[in-house]
């Protein structure tokens, strides 16, 4: 299996090359030439499999022997998933006889993000000590250089999956202010010496646009080997894949001899576009489902590409209302809006450009040229191309119909805003918050479970859409994080339900981390160029032996 650009190119790279490159030259995102059929027997012989054993029979569809053993591959799957703290990795929660909720946080971090990036950094350190294992003493041994972006979780899982990984060096830029306190604990209390924490004065697609200028400047790229740990890397796709197989045969089990006659929605509530993104492989390489369900909060970039065919940052249709204004919680939701990003009570959700969405366009592309066209990867590649430069240059771009129909075929979206006024009931800043109302609902019920703001976007527009589904459709949300990482939002929605203690919430791990010894550095304009210098001054500090500042400003 090779992989190539969406942005077109004639090179071709091993799975190695892709992981460790990470963001291609010209910009776009690798993707395999082609997606893998399931084995004929796929769906008797996995039945019973483990999360370990499914990483194992799915990682090996795309990634060739000669590259990882299968042994080789089998000891850094267990390696990575060993720290769960749940067996099943990613277990299925049942809330009623339609709905089941997918957990995803019981990782390190206690964010569905640990599911792939403890898989990353595993591969990262086994493909960097094998390199330099073939070295001779006298050659320079390889390192990396991981250069990330987060808005809140992806930040502190991927500072997990690679603390103290040898060869690696990991930075990881935050909006700052704008993530949750224990986020931002989480990523600014690690010590260890490869790790380092930029918060920027921007939002988080400030942060984003620096990462790819980065990899973009092919001198600065080449001295320093960066790698890329965001969703943009191929290998957190695919280890997401995964869990979709695993809650499938679920729940087969629980549904007994009636599963068969039962239709799969999954829901997930998504900004960069990756999670559910995983979704759409699983389903071409065969795993039975209905169409995926795209839940965003009210930066509804891509709920607006399904209604209209529209990818634009800014809403040019109507935008701004009152509706859209949001509460203060989590310490940066007061309503602003900064560039087009309109900020939460889901912060992780605060995303104007949805990185990964380049993958899902790159296909739709394809199937849009005859088939049997010569030449036709490349027609697809030059016309993604051509979108995502008018993207860059105009905020936006409109995909032809036949295009959305084709999109509109496997995906349906919503949006739910934190936010919605009751004219004439209440004044404009005083409205009805159908975020937190999802939380409550869903702590009352029977059994009673406690859902984080991202999950209860999830659960608000899959209740919206159950009342039109048959019958026969069960409802799969994709729940992201653990509710202690936004203690705000959660306890703003149940601090008035007598049974309610978030103290019995609060993850042992997470009890005093508000207090503990922070290491970060501050950088007060969003512009490459002085992260650029803040890479360079720290990585000369560690090649020296000497210690960069524990706290500084740029």
């Amino acid at each position: 299996m090779k992989y190539f650009s969406t942005r077109g190119s004639s090179e071709s790279l091993t799975f190695e090359e892709t992981v460790l490159t990470g963001l291609a030259p010209n910009g776009g995102l690798y993707i395999p030439e082609n997606i893998p059929s399931l084995p004929e027997n796929w769906e008797s012989e996995w039945a019973d499999f483990s999360f370990q054993q499914l990483s194992l029979e799915i990682l090996s569809l795309y990634i060739s022997p000669n590259e990882i053993s299968r042994e080789e591959l089998q000891t850094i799957i267990q390696k990575t998933y060993e720290s769960f703290r749940d067996d099943r990795v990613t277990p299925l929660t049942k809330l009623d006889e339609n709905t089941y909720v997918l957990e995803l946080f019981h990782g390190p971090t206690y964010a569905f993000k640990d599911v792939a990036l403890q898989l990353l950094g595993n591969l990262f350190e086994f493909f960097l000590l094998r390199r330099n294992a073939r070295k001779s003493e006298t050659e320079t041994p390889e390192k990396l250089t991981v250069v990330g972006a987060t808005s809140g979780d992806t930040g502190s899982a991927a500072i997990y999956g690679l603390r103290g990984k040898a060869n690696v060096s990991i930075f990881i830029l935050h909006p700052k202010g704008k993530v949750s306190p224990i986020q931002e604990a989480q990523m600014t209390t690690v010590m260890d010496a490869n790790v380092y924490n930029l918060a920027v004065k921007g939002t988080f697609d400030d942060c984003q646009d620096i990462v790819k200028e980065l990899f973009a400047d092919k001198e600065f790229n080449a001295k320093h080997r960066l790698g890329a740990v965001n969703s943009i890397n191929w290998a957190r796709i695919l280890a997401q894949t995964v869990y979709y197989f695993l809650s499938y045969f679920d729940l087969k089990k629980r549904l007994g001899s009636s599963g068969s006659s039962f239709d799969i929605q999954y829901v997930v509530p998504t900004g960069n576009f990756g999670d559910i993104l995983a979704g759409y492989y699983a389903k071409r390489m065969g795993l039975p489902m209905g169409k995926l369900v795209v839940a965003t909060n009210a930066n509804d970039i891509l709920a607006r590409f399904w209604k209209n065919g529209k990818y634009e940052k800014k809403d040019s249709s109507s935008l701004s209302s009152a509706g859209d204004a949001t509460a203060p919680v989590n310490g940066a939701s007061d309503g602003k809006q900064t560039d087009g990003v309109k900020e939460t009570l889901s912060p992780a959700m605060d995303i104007l450009v949805s990185s990964n969405f380049e993958r899902l366009l790159w296909y739709l592309a394809y199937e849009d040229i005859p088939s049997g066209q010569d030449s036709r990867r490349e027609k697809a590649c030059a016309t993604l191309d051509g979108w995502m430069t008018k993207v860059k240059s105009n905020g936006s771009v409109e995909v032809p119909t036949g295009v959305l129909l084709a999109a509109q075929r496997d995906f349906v979206a919503d949006k739910v805003t934190d936010l919605q006024s009751i004219p004439g009931i209440f004044p404009l800043n005083i409205a009805t918050i159908k975020i937190l109302q999802a939380i409550k609902a869903h702590f009352l019920a029977e059994p009673s479970y406690i859902a984080d703001p991202h999950t209860a976007v999830g659960l608000h527009v899959a209740r919206t859409l159950a009342a039109e589904n048959p019958k026969n459709t069960v409802q799969i949300i994709l729940s992201t994080a653990h509710p202690a990482k936004f203690s705000d939002a959660v306890t703003l929605a149940l601090t008035s339900q007598p049974n309610f203690d978030f103290d019995h919430v609060l993850p042992d791990e997470f009890r005093g981390l508000l207090e503990r010894e922070r290491r970060v550095i501050d950088v007060e304009r969003a512009e490459s160029s002085l992260v650029k210098a803040v890479i360079e001054k720290q990585l000369s500090h560690r090649e020296s032996g000497t210690s960069g500042v524990a706290t500084a400003s740029v």
